[in-house]
């Protein structure tokens, strides 16, 4: 397993490669989301912490994913439409993205590892789970599907 949560390299929505390299020195919010979830209002509270902390250092990456009841059913392009028209999403977003089984993303096996949920289970339970890490690469905390962004303000305030 990666020793920092800088060695993992991903693929935009887009198709682009990036690295979370590229994110050094930010405060970060790790979701993984879906266009057809109940949570999925919550790309506005989303938009709005990263618009409210973005020139602070802060940003949200997000990361459709079809694991949790066929929720995010789209191709690259429909998710990039549905949350751009709908939402006004800004903040990066990459490509569809499993974050439990097999083939769980590396990424989304350390940050679990890293900050395991309720009675020490690794496993993501929904769509928008959030992960919450520091300037330093730590990863801080772990909230729930059910945890709105706004709420997450004061303790994003208190990283940067």
């Amino acid at each position: 397993m990666e020793s920092s949560i800088y060695d993992f390299q991903l693929t935009r929505l887009d198709g682009t490669e990036a690295s979370m390299d590229d994110y050094r020195g930010k405060v970060l919010l790790i979701v993984n989301s879906a266009s057809a979830c109940g949570f999925t209002p919550q790309y506005a509270g989303l938009e709005a912490l990263y618009r409210k902390f973005m020139d602070r250092g802060f940003v949200v990456l997000a990361f459709p994913c079809n694991q949790f009841g066929g929720q995010e059913p789209g191709d690259a392009a429909t998710i990039g439409a549905f949350c751009q028209t709908n939402y006004g999403v800004t903040f990066p977003m990459f490509a569809k993205t499993e974050v439990n089984g097999d083939n769980a993303h590396p990424l989304y096996a350390f940050l679990k590892h890293a900050a395991a949920g309720v009675f020490g289970t690794e496993a993501i339970k929904w769509n928008f789970t959030k992960f919450l890490v520091d300037r330093d690469g730590k990863v801080v905390a772990r909230h729930a599907p059910a945890t709105p962004p706004e709420q997450l303000s004061e303790e994003i305030e208190a990283l940067l």
